[in-house]
């Protein structure tokens, strides 16, 4: 699933203010799609120049926000963004804590690279290493191949959950549990 936004927002290549980010917000949430499976919904910032810190948090963080809760098989991922646009929203994320998967995208719709946007706390970001190196997973698989650190399952659920809910990590149920993989890879 790919939003150019340049498409939606009518050719404008500088994007700025909280109403029309409320306004991209609002044609995100009408022209997504629910899914079965889990799937990046890549918001595509190629040929946008500049887009300020009000716009991203209604149209970009809202979008996320709105789909980890109300479509739970939709993942949001910025793709193409230039680097003034990486750095405010970069600047953004991290002045909240927050973070969120950013890519290069070809033509294609193929992940070139990944990275992550932002800051995770250090235990958020060492559980996501575990999980970027050791792939699908769940809390008492992590508990038992890191025992020497004293983390019990429900601490790693708790942390495995937040990255979910971040659209991070992709949940899936296992019978009476649940496992977590990595949406992307990083590069």
């Amino acid at each position: 699933m790919r939003h150019r936004l340049i498409d939606l927002t009518d050719g404008q290549a500088v994007l700025s203010g909280a109403i029309p980010g409320r306004k991209l917000l609002s044609t995100l949430i009408a022209a997504t799609l629910t899914s079965e499976m889990p799937t990046p919904a890549f918001l595509d910032f190629d040929r946008i120049e500049v887009a300020t810190a009000s716009f991203l948090r209604e149209a970009v963080i809202g979008f996320r926000d709105y789909a980890r809760q109300s479509l739970p098989n939709v993942y949001p991922v910025v793709a193409n963004l230039l680097p003034a646009v990486t750095e405010e929203l970069d600047f953004f994320v991290r002045a909240r804590g927050d973070v969120i998967w950013s890519c290069e995208l070809d033509a294609q719709d193929r992940v070139i690279s990944a990275r992550l946007i932002g800051e995770l706390d250090p235990a958020q970001r060492s559980t996501f290493e575990a999980v970027i190196k050791l792939g699908a997973i769940t809390a008492p698989e992590l508990a038992i191949r890191f025992a020497s650190q004293g983390i019990g399952p429900t601490a790693w659920n708790n942390r495995l959950s937040a990255l979910a809910t971040k659209g991070l990590l992709v949940e899936r149920k296992q019978g009476k549990s649940k496992s977590f993989s990595p949406l992307l890879e990083i590069a």
